[in-house]
């Protein structure tokens, strides 16, 4: 803890670096709620947003270590590619392939996966309990394949996910699901998007339906992974991993449809409170954060 920082956030000599890299970023709210943390904390830290795509990764991950930067998180669509760029990785950032924090220790920059144990967390203060049923994933990016590894680990019933044949991700999501039913009590199957039985099928045994894609966020808010919305019904929980907008065109046909929903702003709050400690070794104040920018 360093009280050279005063409630302003003032940048001294001192301040430690943090930050976002993606493509987008202008919409994102992390930097409000870990400013704000390191403000309550009187932690001598800022968190900034770059612009960063997977063309320019690489570069932009070798001017931060040489620049010292204490840690960043990914997102789209860097949580993937990062995975080669890093020195070593935490065993679950392993098993899902995937990084959404890194933590710059002495040089060596350390991957991890904080996505699953946020979104998992979100379902819990949703007000929900999934838990021994089946759930429905769209998706097989970075944030689909550590949310999948996390509701296997802590005990889903049965997982669906469904992705393109054709992605890059098809191979290492069969790997996962192959890890999952090999070692874990879940069952997990691996669909391919374009079948529309299986869909149907999934959804209607599932408890949930997530939308674990980019689909439907600013500034493309009327794209959609569900296009039949017949398959939406009162007793089914719909769930979008984009908080940008609050309400995506998904989860407002399925509240139109009786379902319940929330989005992807609580993953975002829980997500980022574990990489701050991972990054300060100290607990983010989340229940005040929560009241300022999610409430």
């Amino acid at each position: 803890m360093n009280n050279n920082n005063n409630n302003n956030n003032a940048i001294t000599g001192h301040t430690k670096l943090t930050a976002l890299l993606g493509r987008p970023v202008a919409h994102s709210i992390s930097p409000l709620m870990h400013n704000e943390a390191f403000r309550r904390l009187g932690l001598d830290y800022v968190y900034l947003c770059f612009d960063v795509d997977e063309d320019s990764l690489a570069r932009a991950v070798e001017g931060l270590r040489a620049c010292g930067i204490r840690g960043f998180n990914l997102t789209m669509p860097n949580k993937n590619k990062i995975v080669g760029l890093l020195d070593e990785l935490s065993p679950a950032a392993r098993l899902i392939g995937a990084v959404n924090t890194v933590v710059n220790e002495d040089g060596r920059l350390i991957g991890y996966n904080t996505d699953g144990m946020g979104y998992m967390q979100a379902v819990k203060d949703a007000g929900y309990d999934i838990i021994g049923k089946s759930i429905t994933v769209m998706g097989a990016g970075g944030a689909a394949t550590a949310i999948c590894a996390q509701a296997a680990l802590d005990g889903v019933n049965v997982l669906h996910i469904f992705a393109r044949r054709s992605s890059r991700f098809w191979d290492r999501t069969q790997k996962l699901v192959d890890t999952i039913n090999s070692t874990l009590d879940c069952r997990a199957i691996l669909h391919d998007n374009d079948d529309k039985g299986a869909l149907v099928q999934a959804v209607g045994e599932s408890a949930l339906l997530l939308n674990a894609t980019s689909l439907g966020m600013a500034p493309d808010i009327e794209g959609t992974i569900i296009t039949d919305t017949s398959i939406f019904r009162p007793d089914l929980i719909v769930s979008d991993v984009v908080y940008n907008p609050r309400e995506t065109r998904l989860l407002r046909e399925a509240r139109e449809a009786g379902c319940r929903t929330f989005n992807g702003m609580y993953m975002l709050l829980y997500q980022g409170a574990e990489a701050f400690r991972l990054w300060t070794g100290m607990d983010m104040p989340v229940e005040e954060i929560k009241a300022k920018y999610f409430a």
